[in-house]
């Protein structure tokens, strides 16, 4: 295969520029195109006068590939082998491997696992994706909270009501076999070549519905609403979990079980800790969700091009060193989408963003978050972190007036530190409903204050972003893990042999195609191990 790099494409581009492109490139005749498809494809927004993609092209030939690209005499012309992900394949498990969770990273570790025959057992404490879905429209349109099936837990994971955005910094070439496999299992195809891809929510729910099929049809199990409360062990050696479901508790046995439980399974960090499972403190970010109308935000990236069909709803991700040392972040931006209530525990607020795959929504929204460290915690207690998020999530919605309301705060009124009393040009996405507030009211000084100097900052790299009708909606409390369970290099737990802490709750990933690629990794390894 030939990879022709650095391929400059007009917005409304069609197939015969691409193959255009290639026969003038190889110097080449129709008739010796086999296939040509994109591989990846980004915008190129740094002249607004000029905005286009930027694309790399994967050409397979008729001819002799070898000699056509000798022939070529550019650095962006090479051969270039096909990507094949291939599962290392071992002799049977003795026992049935055990995945706990079934977020990114608990879902293609049994994807793997099934594909390789080993008839993995998932369980998930929240439920299918379909009654899922029920629930978090009951806590959005009726302020009714179920605690065990939420934004954080069930199907899918916290990724499938965040827009499904599958962007990464990771260079794990597994990262190709995840959008792979989403494609598979009905994700649009464009994400295999958009250098920010995405999903949507809409459209991940199906996909990740198709994704647990598929490993039942492979021998697997997938247990809904069946909660890890127990771990058994023998000299340091994983024997069995005890797992509660209908209200009965069951033991389950298997050398081989993956904890796979996302970033806000507090309970079962506790369970881990009273167990002394070793863990430590790790560090995390929290601030709130900014919003701007999509409209302001598509202009400030695109210019005049803003508005057309192939460009959508325009991104932004920007960082700022603040005074203190910390960094000041936008995270989980979400394009023409909402902020939504994400909370996991009662009487408190948690906001998290979240696009359908049309990104068509009035308002853009990211998380402006500040970093936060160990030593923020004030105590040496492992879950000290967990208690820094649960005191604000708690003020929040104290702040909110109850009834999971969320603290809203005018970007205007919040750099001058005036309480808000009304509203401007940007009318607040997040459901169940808001309450004008002051975001001091429940966030910790230094957050807000490196907030307010990252507002100024990255005003500057963003023309609006500090536009004083935004909308600041608090707390995003929820990026990641505060704990990690530390693991050794065949990624068991250093405590207990046979346990594979996985993903974003385990402190290894950030994100569903690094969580997915943490779960593969598992799975591997203990096709490794066999």
């Amino acid at each position: 295969m030939i990879r022709l790099s650095n391929v400059k494409l007009k917005l409304n581009y069609t197939d015969k520029d691409i193959i255009a492109i290639a026969k003038k490139e190889l110097n080449i005749e129709d008739k010796a195109i086999k296939n040509i498809s994109l591989f990846r494809r980004s915008i190129d927004a740094r002249h607004k006068n000029d905005v286009h993609f930027i694309a790399t092209i994967d050409v397979n030939l008729d001819i002799n590939e070898n000699k056509a690209v000798s022939r070529c005499k550019s650095k962006n012309v090479a051969i270039c082998d096909e990507y094949k992900y291939e599962i290392p394949y071992k002799k049977d498990l003795k026992k049935r491997p055990i995945i706990v969770g079934f977020g990114p990273a608990g879902m293609f570790c049994a994807l793997i696992l099934a594909q390789a025959g080993q008839r993995p057992i998932v369980f998930e404490r929240g439920d299918c994706v379909e009654k899922r879905t029920e629930k978090i429209n009951a806590l959005w349109n009726s302020a009714q909270l179920d605690t065990e099936s939420n934004v954080q837990f069930g199907e899918g994971g916290a990724g499938t009501f965040s827009d499904g955005k599958l962007n990464t910094g990771t260079k794990d070439p597994r990262s190709r076999n995840v959008l792979i496999e989403f494609v598979k299992h009905g994700a649009p195809i464009e994400i295999l070549y958009n250098a920010k891809p995405h999903i949507g929510t809409d459209k991940l729910i199906t996909t990740v519905k198709n994704i647990r099929e598929t490993i039942i049809s492979l021998g697997g199990e997938v247990h809904f609403n069946a909660k890890l409360v127990g771990i058994n062990s023998t000299d340091s050696n994983i024997k069995s979990i005890t797992v509660e479901k209908d209200g009965k508790k069951e033991v389950y046995e298997s050398d081989n079980i993956v904890l796979a439980i996302g970033h806000s399974a507090r309970d079962t960090f506790e369970l881990l800790k009273n167990l002394k499972l070793f863990m430590e403190q790790k560090p995390f970010a929290v601030g709130a969700r900014i919003e701007h109308l999509r409209e302001e935000i598509d202009k400030a990236q695109y210019g005049s091009f803003a508005g057309h069909k192939a460009l959508g709803a325009a991104d932004y991700k920007m960082n700022i060193k603040a005074k203190n040392g910390r960094g000041v972040f936008t995270f989980c931006m979400c394009p023409g989408g909402l902020v939504v209530a994400a909370q996991s525990e009662e009487n408190t607020v948690v906001t998290n963003g979240m696009s359908n795959f049309s990104r068509d929504e009035i308002n853009s929204n990211s998380a402006l978050l500040v970093n936060v460290y160990p030593s923020d915690f004030m105590s040496d207690d492992v879950l000290a972190g967990v208690e820094f998020q649960r005191k604000i999530e708690r003020a929040a919605f104290t702040a909110g007036e109850g009834s999971y309301k969320a603290p809203i705060q005018r970007v205007g009124d919040f750099l001058n530190y005036n309480k808000s009393t009304v509203l401007g040009s940007v009318t607040p996405s997040y459901k169940p409903g808001v309450t004008l507030s002051s975001l001091d009211e429940c966030l910790p000084q230094f957050i807000t204050d490196s907030m307010r100097e990252g507002i100024v900052a990255l005003d500057k790299k963003l023309k609006g972003f500090a536009n004083p009708d935004a909308v600041l909606t608090a707390p995003e409390t929820r990026s990641s893990s505060p704990v990690r369970i530390t693991r050794n290099d065949s990624l068991q737990s250093v405590s207990l042999k046979g346990l594979y802490p996985c993903g974003e709750g385990a402190g290894y990933a950030g994100g569903i195609i690094s969580a997915a690629v943490d779960g593969i990794r598992c799975a591997e390894q203990i096709l490794i191990n066999a």
